[in-house]
């Protein structure tokens, strides 16, 4: 029987999408993270800073801020031909959290951005994720003129378990933006794989 040059042609493959979250602390670089990475064109939801807002919004190290996320960023990135990740950033602000229940259900993993200068602000996200065992990754957005610290110091500070991948990053960055987007699948499978694993006697 003779095949046709159709059949020959490799077929197209489906690719498994997964969905990972974005938080941390306000003004620490979540829209521009899931910016800089994605595909289409992102949804966002930013609304400008009003004065109403200042007396619950702190801008210490972030005067110059003038937009907030009030509900989500979404975007899209294709790591590889059988794999895409949908990015959804959360809003930073304690008075929006009602929303991060409903973001987080069946995220993969996320991604904590942190500050070196307001280290303090990203405690409630990384507390959030380790009391729902969803499996996450630190990256330190490198802010010019902020202080860089090892990675094993920003371990320390942040009482994170040995596993919690701890990375350096620029969120402006394309290719610095995909490898903790690859560090958190990566993390996150094997946790899943772990729990899968029997326990042995």
């Amino acid at each position: 029987m003779a095949f046709g040059r159709s059949s020959r042609k490799k077929r197209p493959v489906e690719p498994v999408t997964l969905k990972i979250l974005v938080a941390g602390g306000f003004g620490v670089g979540k829209t521009t993270l899931v910016g800089a990475v994605s595909e289409i064109r992102p949804l966002r939801t930013e609304e400008r800073l009003s004065e109403a807002g200042r007396p619950v919004d702190d801008l210490a190290g972030v005067e110059a801020k003038t937009t907030t996320t009030v509900a989500m960023d979404f975007g899209r990135i294709t790591l590889r031909e059988d794999l895409v990740l949908y990015l959804f950033g959360t809003p930073g602000q304690d008075r929006f959290w009602f929303l991060w229940d409903e973001l987080a259900q069946g995220a993969l993993g996320a991604v904590v951005l942190a500050d070196t200068r307001r280290l303090e602000d990203c405690f409630a996200a990384v507390d959030y994720f380790e009391r729902r065992a969803i499996p996450f990754a630190v990256a330190v957005n490198c802010f010019e003129g902020a202080d860089r610290f090892p990675t094993e110091t920003v371990q320390a500070a942040l009482d994170l378990d040995p596993e919690v991948p701890v990375l350096m990053c620029d969120a402006r960055d394309r290719s610095s933006v995909r490898e903790v987007l690859a560090t958190v699948v990566e993390h996150a499978l094997a946790r899943a794989e772990r729990v899968r694993e029997p326990a042995t006697t």
